[in-house]
């Protein structure tokens, strides 16, 4: 198939959630252009309501729903960030969301879910969850996928809308992680719209390379994450979220989970943000392609969350003795 989100439908999703989540910061970081040897600007999404991008696609999605779609409810498959969101934008909006969960999933997740106002299901896996998704949307309610919903991508689109009008000039590489790959898809759509000639570098930790494996393989391949990189543990990207990947991604950068936590360690101890693996592993990521920097050129990284647990962070710097 083809892409089917247009930066028109970033736009208007862009109007429709005004006012409900957090324009985020953009900012030249010091440390970061040092490193890389080139001007290189941050979008700390990790600051967003309910600690990640997933509000955005999440309030686009929802406020466009009937009343009598309201009334019945939401479901949705998420072991992370879009759990969160999904629960607490329906919370908001008076909607119930029942959050399908595998069972191996972070407490810490299942508690800010339950807290955000979500109610949540315990499945096997995530294979396991989607198919119970499918039998809950029969019954009457809307599934809202976290990755493969046109207004979800566009929702999520908007970071991108934000990041251009707010670098202070022009982009040369912009660096996004993937998981199933509607951010990037929502990212990259405003981006390539707005400029394209930006070059735009999706990034997946080891164990987690839903994208790669899908890309390479011409068709969605079902996967088990193995990637501490939880939020990026999507179990198969889908031919919409492929179809985005292909016309607007440079490339894929593999990044070890110790390089993830190694950098989310930097920034969390040299620009006092906290990051999770999924969002500092752009960081990883532009370090290992800085070779690949021109002079002159400008750098962004999409930091797009912060959902973690300390206790894990402790765990992961003894895991791999940094």
């Amino acid at each position: 198939m083809s892409f089917d989100v247009t930066l028109a439908d970033i736009q208007a999703a862009a109007s429709r959630i005004a006012g409900k989540v957090r324009r985020t910061p953009t900012f030249l970081s010091a440390g970061l252009s040092q490193r890389l040897g080139v001007e290189t600007v941050v979008k700390v999404e990790s600051l967003q309501l309910a600690g990640s991008f997933k509000v955005r696609g999440c309030y686009n999605k929802l406020l466009g729903l009937s009343d009598a779609e309201k009334a019945r409810g939401v479901v949705t498959v998420s072991g992370g960030n879009h759990a969160i969101a999904v629960s607490l934008v329906a919370s908001m909006l008076g909607i119930k969301a029942l959050v399908l969960m595998p069972k191996n999933v972070a407490p810490l997740n299942i508690r800010l879910t339950k807290e955000a106002g979500g109610e949540v299901e315990l499945c096997e896996d995530s294979i396991a969850a989607f198919a119970k998704a499918d039998e809950y949307a029969a019954n009457g309610m809307t599934n809202v996928h976290s990755y493969d919903d046109p207004a979800i991508i566009a929702g999520h689109g908007t970071v991108g809308l934000e990041l251009a009008a707010d670098a202070g000039g022009r982009l040369d590489h912009v660096f996004i992680s993937i998981g199933g790959g509607g951010f990037s898809a929502g990212v990259g759509a405003a981006l390539k719209g707005l400029d394209p000639a930006v070059r735009i570098h999706g990034v997946e930790t080891e164990g987690a390379t839903t994208m790669t494996q899908a890309l390479e393989a011409g068709k969605p391949v079902p996967i088990r994450p193995t990637s501490i990189a939880r939020t990026l543990g999507a179990p198969f990207a889908t031919e919409r979220t492929m179809a985005a990947a292909r016309e607007f991604l440079e490339e894929i950068v593999l990044v070890p989970d110790a390089d993830a936590v190694r950098e989310l360690l930097w920034v969390l101890q040299n620009g006092r943000v906290l990051l999770e693996p999924a969002a500092a592993c752009t960081v990883a990521a532009a370090l290992a392609r800085k070779d690949k920097f021109k002079p002159g050129e400008r750098v962004a990284l999409v930091l797009c969350g912060s959902n973690v647990a300390l206790e894990d962070i402790e765990s992961w710097r003894q895991q791999f003795g940094l």
